[in-house]
């Protein structure tokens, strides 16, 4: 079981009553998109429309509803000043109590969503590596660790997969379309068969690999010469990695740069 998944199942067990609030129409600027959903009981939420007045008002109505046994609902929310909002847009909210029926949905929803998030998939469990994890597992993406020494996958975040194989490359080769590589081991022989593997595809979101402008330039030296690369499929690797105006090379550092380079390629939600 997912984080996510595990969190939804503990706030179901401890919520006889429930309302669910999902956005069904959104105009102009809006915090969140149609179909984002959230769960209210009397003393709790699971998940968010976007917060501010508007999620507020939302739980509220939510909460009159759970009180007084009120089947359904619709709010009808411009986000302008007259709420303290300034988006500018309008957003329909549809509000339903939670009956057994419907509770039993909310699992295969969040299934579904995990089933669809963007992969991303670190290659290498050193300090910068595991710093990554750490980045990412609060994100929602699906995050996987390969390593090629069990060793270096014990202690990754809660929600992070690893795999642990001594072909790497095979990992590349299974992984779907628009899938995110990182390539960050601890042999740059490793590094280069695996990001050639990558490039081969011609399908990923992003391409990375750890490292200067001089290992940058021995990689196409190899990759063109004797990896059978061409200049089309090198001009697609990130590297360095999480870009060059911070110089701060502290694991922590460059795994939030990287996080937020990663989040400019991945395929975007809304």
């Amino acid at each position: 079981m997912t984080p996510q998944a595990r969190q939804l199942h503990d706030f179901l067990a401890a919520s006889p009553g429930l309302a669910l609030v999902e956005i069904s129409e959104a105009k102009g600027s809006t915090p969140r998109e149609v179909a984002t959903w959230m769960l209210v009981s009397p003393t709790g939420i699971f998940g968010t429309i976007g917060g501010g007045q508007l999620e507020f008002m939302a739980v509220a109505r939510a909460r009159e509803m759970i009180a007084q046994r009120i089947g359904t609902a619709k709010l009808d929310v411009p986000l302008g000043p007259e709420i303290g909002q300034c988006c500018g847009g309008r957003v329909t909210i549809d509000l339903a109590l939670v009956d057994d029926e419907l509770r039993q949905t909310f699992p295969a929803r969040i299934a579904v969503e995990e089933e669809t998030q963007p992969n991303v998939f670190l290659f290498g469990g050193g300090h910068v590596g595991h710093a990554l994890a750490n980045a990412l597992s609060l994100l929602p993406l699906t995050t996987t660790l390969v390593e090629t020494r069990p060793e270096e996958l014990e202690g990754v975040p809660e929600g992070i997969r690893t795999i642990g194989t001594a072909v790497p490359e095979e990992v590349v080769r299974d992984a779907r379309p628009d899938s995110a590589f990182v390539v960050l081991t601890h042999d740059h022989s490793l590094d280069f068969l695996i990001v050639a593997e990558a490039l081969a595809r011609g399908d990923a979101a992003y391409v990375g690999m750890i490292g200067s402008k001089t290992k940058k330039a021995t990689f196409r030296s190899w990759y063109l010469r004797e990896a059978g690369g061409t200049e089309e499929r090198f001009s697609r690797l990130i590297c360095p990695i999480g870009g060059t105006e911070v110089k701060d090379k502290r694991p922590a550092v460059i795994a939030a740069l990287v996080t937020a380079e990663l989040l400019r390629y991945l395929p975007s939600r809304g």
